[in-house]
């Protein structure tokens, strides 16, 4: 026994970790200490503990929905975010256009990215799993409970909402947007702050739908536009359609120049070839 432990005998005290205590001491303090991290860590609580609902323990269980969301996706390769009414029975019109969109984007080598609800969502993630692409979805927990739809090949759940726009924005090469509420609209706006503040890469963002978007994109011009409240180019950040397939056109005309983009950066900072080395000129020796 060392000359510390011999000490802490007589003076009748014991090691926690780093910490030493009299267990017979006063205070809650000492009473805590008393005990071994395993037995803390395996004690059943009486009832829920409050930190649970602290802030420093919530702050954990957001970082670790972008822990799982990143896991989750990183692989997904070129994808499109479809966003649109939860509310969209299967007979209407924009279904059957998202449903069509999806399959289309699938045959074109893009994953479709959803929220992973009913309506719009659905059509889009069905349409990708008929055209034998990957069906992504993105769900939210609400008050009022929306599963997974069917339709989905790799679904991720999330609590908050600004992780879940996180994943839309990082994973996509574009935005569709079809016809949809107040949660729709937040997707298209926000989109469209992140490209005019330079928040992220310039990429499309398509409202389909004329008749549904029309009055607004109006509006945009009249009243935003009217008062300089925006540029005439943040207008042009939105492009409306009512065809799948000039979706899918747009999507890859961009999608091309990116790419192009990509490869005339890596050809100018590719590293020098030995054989592209000079050798340096030879001093002229000639005698004076």
């Amino acid at each position: 026994m060392t000359a510390r432990a011999d000490d802490d005998k007589r003076a009748r005290r014991r090691r926690s970790g780093r910490v030493t205590i009299r267990p017979d001491a006063p205070g809650p303090a000492v009473r805590r200490a008393g005990r071994t991290e395993d037995e803390a860590l395996l004690r059943r609580p009486a009832s829920r503990p409050e930190f649970l609902d602290s802030d420093p323990w919530r702050s954990l269980r957001i970082l670790s929905e972008f822990v799982e969301g990143f896991d989750a996706l990183a692989g997904v390769g070129p994808a499109v975010s479809v966003f649109g009414s939860a509310r969209t029975k299967p007979g209407h019109r924009y279904y059957k256009l998202a449903r069509e969109l999806g399959t289309l984007l699938a045959k074109q080598g893009y994953a479709v990215i959803t929220g992973g609800g009913p309506g719009i969502m659905a059509a889009a993630n069905r349409g990708a799993q008929e055209g034998g692409g990957l069906s992504v979805g993105c769900n939210i927990e609400l008050p009022m409970e929306q599963g997974l739809n069917p339709y989905i090949d790799l679904g991720v759940e999330f609590r908050y909402f600004f992780a879940r726009k996180v994943m839309f924005v990082k994973y996509a090469d574009a935005f569709v947007i079809f016809p949809g509420g107040y949660g729709t609209l937040d997707e298209l706006f926000e989109a469209l702050t992140l490209i005019q503040t330079k928040k992220v890469q310039d990429f499309p963002v398509i409202l389909m739908g004329t008749e549904y978007w029309t009055g607004m994109i109006e509006w945009i011009r009249a009243s935003l536009l009217g008062e300089a409240a925006i540029n005439a180019a943040d207008v042009d950040l939105l492009r409306l359609t009512d065809d799948p397939a000039e979706a899918c056109d747009i999507i890859n005309a961009y999608t091309v120049q990116r790419r192009s983009q990509a490869e005339a950066t890596a050809e100018s900072t590719k590293p020098i070839q030995p054989a592209e080395v000079q050798e340096p000129a030879k001093p002229d020796h000639a005698e004076s």
